[in-house]
């Protein structure tokens, strides 16, 4: 009975550790050589749109939970991993598309979606993001490290291409909106 045990124990000892993987990727390297190839709008950001001459179509509008704004007259516009350059092209095109001769669209995001801190902070919880903002800052603006804080590195994690990547990394790093900065428990 100790061997049909002993083999049972190896057959289901894997499947009960791989819950105990971390969520997402664990790949420092690429969170830190992650190149910028401009910001890339998701939900939660807002953006203003200018159609100049077309004051009815000027507005704010929201990036929903699947990644699109709705306008009028062009309905729904997929925004979602897209540069700002990249929605002004598509909304002139769909506009010159039979409702505007000429537009010329401009494009801005007016508030970015909020960052996250986790772990070991005073107050952990969803903030708006502040453009240039280091893992330090994020960090301050959580409140600052708890007493058993540990303040020599964080992780981050970020999606990238689709996929979360997470990455310790020291405190002047830059967040990204929409990253989730996790403070670790020290030690001693």
């Amino acid at each position: 009975m100790t061997r049909f045990a002993a083999l049972l124990f190896c057959a289901l000892a894997p499947a009960f550790l791989s819950g105990c993987a971390a969520p997402g990727d664990y790949r420092p390297e690429l969170l830190a050589t992650w190149p910028e190839k401009g910001y890339a709008l998701g939900a939660g950001d807002r953006l203003r749109i200018i159609v100049f001459g077309q004051d009815s179509l000027s507005n704010s509008y929201t990036v929903d939970g699947s990644g699109h704004i709705s306008m009028p007259l062009i309905g729904p516009v997929l925004v979602n991993n897209r540069t700002t350059a990249t929605v002004e092209r598509e909304v002139a095109e769909r506009l010159r598309a039979g409702y505007v001769r000429d537009p010329r669209v401009s494009v801005e995001v007016e508030a970015y979606r909020p960052f996250f801190v986790l772990g070991e902070v005073t107050a952990a919880g969803q903030f708006p993001y502040v453009e240039g903002m280091t893992a330090r800052t994020a960090i301050a603006i959580a409140g600052g490290f708890s007493p058993r804080g540990y303040q020599g590195e964080v992780d981050i994690t970020r999606v990238i291409d689709g996929a979360a990547v997470t990455g310790r990394v020291p405190l002047d790093t830059l967040v990204r909106p929409g990253d989730t900065v996790t403070v670790r428990e020290r030690i001693f």
